[in-house]
């Protein structure tokens, strides 16, 4: 069964890796594994890179009635009803199918990866901004409150808050507008990343100028360097 089609929900989660992705998968599938079997130590789950997921029960075959733990071992008669070629003392590879467990053990599933998903992506914006602290951001305006507006990234599409206190005296800003302004702070509100920006920070007014001013930018002692005074 190909998780894209089963979880498609997920196919737009570009802010996580790919090995994040498998790992949280296999998480899932795994706690699915264990509520089922009591245990996922016989287990293999593989996603593999298109998208289709394989879970792979594996036991020890014995000869019947011989079977002393029904979570490692499997009988010959067992096991040949699974493949003709099998012999007592080789492995046992019996695929699990995800509708195997049922469709509300699925719902859980899904809304259990909805839940990590989500706290990943939460996490990746927080540090992704945080990591921008004092550079320059361009938003449009997207809505207007009584004590900030809400900004949205011109470049990443996430929301941005511009508080009225980070506001310089004068500006109006109606719908729709481009606002310029720095990344003030990053914090969790409600357990979601707020995006702080600011108009009246010192680190503005020395950002547009680096913008405006290469050689500020370089340092004011290398912009000495290479001029030449004649007296």
């Amino acid at each position: 069964m190909n998780l894209v089609d089963v979880f498609s929900e997920f196919k737009g989660s570009k802010n996580i890796d790919r090995p994040t992705m498998v790992r949280v998968l296999e998480d899932v599938f795994r706690t699915l594994i264990k509520k089922k079997y009591g245990s996922d130590d016989n287990f293999d789950v593989i996603v593999n890179t298109n998208g289709d997921l394989e879970m792979w029960r594996v036991r020890e075959i014995v000869p019947d009635g011989e079977v002393t733990d029904d979570k490692s071992e499997i009988s010959i008669s067992e096991a040949l009803s699974i493949d003709d070629d099998y012999e007592p003392g080789e492995e046992c590879y019996e695929a699990i199918q995800l509708a195997d467990f049922g469709r509300r053990s699925i719902m859980a599933a899904r809304q259990t990866l909805i839940s990590r998903i989500m706290d990943l992506e939460k996490d990746d914006i927080y540090k992704r901004y945080e990591d921008r602290i004092g550079e320059i951001v361009l938003g449009e305006v997207h809505q207007i409150l009584k004590r900030e507006l809400l900004v949205i990234d011109d470049v990443t599409g996430n929301e941005l808050i511009l508080p009225r206190t980070e506001m310089i005296r004068g500006d109006f800003y109606r719908k729709g507008d481009m606002v310029r302004g720095v990344i003030k702070k990053v914090e969790m509100k409600n357990n979601a990343p707020a995006i702080i920006m600011s108009r009246t920070s010192e680190h503005l007014l020395a950002k547009l100028m680096e913008q405006e001013v290469p050689e500020i930018e370089d340092g004011l002692d290398s912009y000495q360097k290479d001029c030449t005074y004649s007296w």
